[in-house]
């Protein structure tokens, strides 16, 4: 079929539906709908089979729904209604949800039930759920409901009476800090993560307060500022204290929207006027108690002969700082007796490459965009030398960009099912770099690594094992993915062939290194880039301010819009088997959550 897509804004779940409808043979489209465009005219363009909003803010119109038929996807069960469902259900602490996908009427959220997933709704940022366990049942959910159209019999189900729950606004988000207690705290800040996040108050400026992690340690008067830890700040509540990795500061009439930071960065003078805050490392996991609640973005354990180096960095973006801080652990972990090292394993987001929000802030963004692509690029150099031990970057979430090329510079990539990758760089005007004229074509051949640069695609976990992105594909719920790579990390540790890949790495390199240096690709690639940010009137600089500040687009961008045909049955030629130690495709055990 051919299925339009229609969104507000091309978001994780918009890619991932995008391309997991491709990958199950459907041509797909997608037209945002933007105010002063008429979403109808599009809908007449594309005379699409069936027209399906992933993720939509506004109503489709009556002259759409009432002639064709306009599937919904509702981050919510079957009868619950309204715009901030998911906002209320993570602050009530609910701990099972679900996806409903429902025909468009007149009453928004209120239409005939073409399909329900059910899913856990475990206690993190309501953007990680989002991302995981949302995303696995609407993608169960849009499955099964494109599958009952297509067959032409279905009919879908009344939902009969249902519960409609207004907006969540700011006020009703408030958090009284002489009153509540931690608990209460961290739901509030996670129901609002990523958007709107918490308004509040904090050395004499109005802040939008993004994420919230419990300390289990540190106390302090109410509301009073503890300490600081890799950019983000503590915060005593009325029996604890929590950590706030990120602020946005409140937007001024007349003024551009503001740009989310790590909340050191963001205080910036108003935090330096106080006395000194202590800057407390974060305990290693492998001194940790399992009570252990307080936050950090860097981990390093062992288990057996493998390490585990995890890291989870907001949105996904690393900084200069963040990449020097991964890079100086990276380095630790390699000074260690293991065999394997494992890279990532976090139910979220991988990486996306540079900080575009830091830059955006910077005194001088084309200095800053400098510095932060060198410190990713040292990072990817680091990981593309090791040649005493495998390294396998675990992705349990989305990768794209730089951070995609930062997974390809391992030597296997284990991706999570549900997990997104976008491996190009050209939305942000950039040529790109992080060796990935040298990672990608060795991967996929260079014609699929050209069009895979120029299309700017997502592609889905099980496109990127056929297409040579990834190496093997991991079917398990979010909260699951950890242990399942433990248990895989180990079984190739323990391998008989780990040995004599890890032998046969140098050699490799070394042979990799004779036909074309590994700087001699860093400088190329670099060249570009900086002739792309000291360029004032370069793309880059307004597509980087319109994606930080969140500008609404004014139309569709011609390469959504246009009709991208489901994939092909065979593999492409240039893809060959590969040694990756255990099956190339594990399935967790037991009964999935989703």
């Amino acid at each position: 079929m051919h299925i339009l897509l229609a969104a507000s804004a091309f978001n994780s779940l918009t890619q991932r539906v995008h391309a997991e409808l491709r990958e199950h043979g459907h041509s797909v489209a997608v037209e945002l709908v933007l105010p002063g465009t008429s979403f109808a005219e599009a809908v007449e363009r594309h005379q699409p089979d069936l027209v399906l909003a992933p993720m939509l803010t506004t109503a489709i119109p009556a002259e759409v729904w009432s002639t064709r038929t306009c599937l919904i996807v509702h981050p919510g069960p079957v009868g619950d209604r309204g715009p901030s469902s998911l906002d209320w259900a993570i602050g009530e602490g609910t701990t099972r949800w679900g996806v409903t996908v429902l025909q468009a009427e007149a009453e928004m959220d209120a239409g005939d039930v073409w399909a329900f997933a059910d899913c856990p709704l475990p206690p993190v940022g309501k953007s990680e759920a989002y991302r995981g366990e949302i995303a696995d049942a609407a993608l169960t959910a849009v499955l099964a409901a494109v599958e009952r159209f297509a067959s032409g019999t279905h009919v879908p189900q009344p939902q009969g009476p249902g519960r409609a729950r207004p907006y969540l606004r700011q006020e009703l988000r408030r958090i009284d800090w002489n009153q509540d207690p931690t608990e209460r705290v961290v739901r509030t800040l996670r129901a609002a993560d990523s958007r709107p996040g918490v308004l509040d108050e904090l050395l004499g400026a109005e802040w939008y307060l993004h994420g919230g992690h419990p300390e289990d340690s540190l106390r302090g008067r109410p509301g009073e500022l503890l300490a600081t830890r890799a950019g983000a700040v503590c915060r005593a509540t009325v029996d604890g204290a929590v950590w706030i990795p990120e602020l946005r500061a409140r937007r001024a009439p007349g003024e551009a929207a503001p740009v989310k930071l790590p909340a050191v960065l963001a205080l910036g003078d108003r935090l330096r006027s106080l006395p000194p805050l202590p800057e407390l490392p974060a305990p290693l996991d492998a001194d940790a108690g399992p009570a252990r609640r307080t936050w950090s973005d860097i981990g390093y354990r062992e288990q057996g002969g493998v390490g585990f180096l995890s890291f989870s960095f907001p949105g996904g973006a690393m900084s200069t700082t963040h990449c020097r801080r991964l890079l100086a652990a990276y380095r630790e972990a390699c000074s260690r007796p293991t065999s394997v090292l494992v890279l990532g394993g976090g139910r979220d987001f991988f990486s996306n490459g540079i900080h575009l929000g830091v830059i955006e802030a910077a005194a001088d963004p084309a200095a800053e965009s400098w510095a932060n692509i060198n410190a990713m690029d040292d990072l990817v150099e680091a990981v593309l030398t090791t040649t005493d031990r495998l390294v396998v970057a675990a992705l349990g979430g989305n990768a794209a960009a730089g951070g995609a090329m930062l997974a390809l510079a391992a030597d296997e990539v284990w991706c999570r099912s549900g997990a997104v990758l976008n491996p190009h760089y050209r939305l942000m005007g950039l040529y790109g770099s992080e060796y990935w004229t040298y990672t990608l074509p060795r991967r996929t051949g260079a014609a699929f690594a050209h069009r895979l640069m120029s299309e700017a695609m997502p592609v889905c976990a099980a496109a990127a094992r056929r297409l040579g992105l990834a190496d093997r594909t991991i079917t398990c719920a979010p909260q699951d993915f950890a242990g399942e790579t433990a248990r895989l990390a180990a079984r190739l540790a323990n391998a008989s062939a780990t040995r004599y890949r890890i032998a046969g790495k140098k050699t490799q390199r070394d042979v990799d290194e004779s036909v074309r240096p590994l700087a001699a690709y860093r400088e190329a690639e670099l060249a570009r880039m900086r002739e792309t940010f000291f360029d004032p009137g370069a793309p880059y600089h307004a597509l980087r301010r319109a994606f930080v500040r969140k500008e609404t687009p004014g139309c569709t961008p011609p390469h959504l819009a246009q009709a991208v045909p489901g994939r092909r049955t065979a593999p492409p030629p240039h893809r060959r088997a590969r040694i990756t130690g255990p099956a190339a495709h594990d399935r967790a055990s037991g009964p999935a959550d989703c």
